[in-house]
């Protein structure tokens, strides 16, 4: 019987790749001479750590970063904006956590919204991911061009399409 599943994740090495390049302009960058700058990513927990001195450079530094999300074709809308923090002194600090998986309340608003196309298919949540079977390969890429056009706020990818 032909599946897929709808998941929700972004590629670590990519994600990488992309905090690197925003590290380097941001050394290059005009701007940011004789700043005290940097982004850094914690790939245990999926968060970047920006510390910088102002809100000027920090609102900077976050659209650099959206720019190469872009250009790494990232979905910037994976990125949760947290919380500006006073650290020491006179700096600031934001953790920005990177949405890996669907999370329950979302799952079952795909679900919900797959089952109202009245497609023959049935969709199933497993852990943080959505496994959408059918009879036919018409039904399955209905769904899938289904869930292209909705927002649900979050990135999805489509694998294991068998």
């Amino acid at each position: 019987m032909p599946s897929f599943d709808i998941v929700s994740k972004v590629d670590i090495q990519t994600l990488d790749n992309a905090i690197n390049s925003v590290a380097r302009e941001i050394s290059n960058r005009y701007d940011f001479k004789g700043s005290d700058s940097t982004v850094e990513l914690d790939k245990k927990s999926f968060s970047l750590k920006i510390m910088t001195e102002d809100e000027f450079r920090l609102d900077q530094i976050e659209k650099v970063i959206i720019g190469q999300f872009v250009k790494n074709k990232l979905d910037p809308s994976s990125l949760d904006n947290g919380k500006e923090q006073y650290a020491s002194g006179n700096r600031l600090r934001k953790d920005i956590q990177v949405k890996q998986g669907i999370d329950k309340e979302t799952a079952k608003k795909i679900v919900k919204s797959i089952k109202e196309t009245k497609a023959k298919v049935q969709a199933a949540i497993q852990d943080d991911q959505i496994r959408v079977t059918g009879k036919k390969i018409d039904d399955l890429q209905g769904v899938i061009a289904h869930c292209r056009g909705a927002n649900f706020e979050i990135p999805l990818q489509y694998i294991n399409f068998k």
